[in-house]
């Protein structure tokens, strides 16, 4: 066979397909803006808790939604991840990548992910329009997510079998220009589901 014939898997050809439908049609079909509204702060802080209710009241007002939850995407395209810092780099990459095209299809997304590194989260932001992305930093104090621990994390991680826990023996770095800050611990959850309603209608 000549080797010139073949294109290397090492050297791909990749030349996106411009798309004759685009993105601000689609939305015009769905009567929205859409956007990304990205929740960040530590585990336990309430970010699953908020998207899942503020979808339910975007829902409710007859918007076209999707959340990409953290662990949910674990269980399924991230699954092949670990948990050290690059494979985390790479989790919220895809995330981020997954949401850039649910937003050319028109949808509100909502992410809920720790996503820890302020580079990692600008990398997300530099994927989208000015305006499509809202960064939301769940501001809830470590001692209060790890009174609540959910999951058990906290309590596996202070004992010393989990590595690498954000918080404690990883950092969390935080957002420096956050569009919202919502601490859980001190805002009830209508207020906080009131303010983040308030900023998808200024976007």
């Amino acid at each position: 066979m000549n080797k010139r014939a073949c294109v290397s898997a090492e050297q791909p050809q990749i030349r996106p397909y411009v798309l004759s439908l685009s993105s601000e049609a689609r939305a015009v079909l769905k009567r929205q803006r859409p956007c990304c509204l990205w929740l960040t702060g530590l585990s336990g802080a309430g970010k699953s808790t908020l998207a899942n209710l503020l979808e339910l009241r975007l829902y409710e007002l007859g918007m076209h939604t999707f959340v990409l939850d953290g662990d949910n995407v674990r269980s399924g395209l991230c699954r092949d991840l670990g948990m050290g810092v690059e494979a985390r780099k790479e989790n919220i990459r895809r995330m981020a990548e997954v949401a850039r095209l649910m937003v050319d299809a028109g949808l509100l997304v909502i992410v809920s992910a720790i996503s820890p590194f302020r580079v990692d989260r600008d990398a997300a932001r530099a994927l989208f329009a000015p305006g499509q992305f809202i960064e939301v930093y769940v501001s809830t104090p470590f001692d209060t997510c790890a009174q609540r621990d959910p999951k058990g994390l906290y309590r596996a991680a202070l004992e010393g079998r989990i590595k690498d826990f954000t918080g404690l023996d990883s950092p969390y770095e935080v957002p420096l220009h956050a569009d919202c800050e919502i601490d859980t611990s001190t805002v009830e959850l209508p207020e906080a589901i009131r303010r983040l309603l308030q900023l998808l209608e200024r976007q």
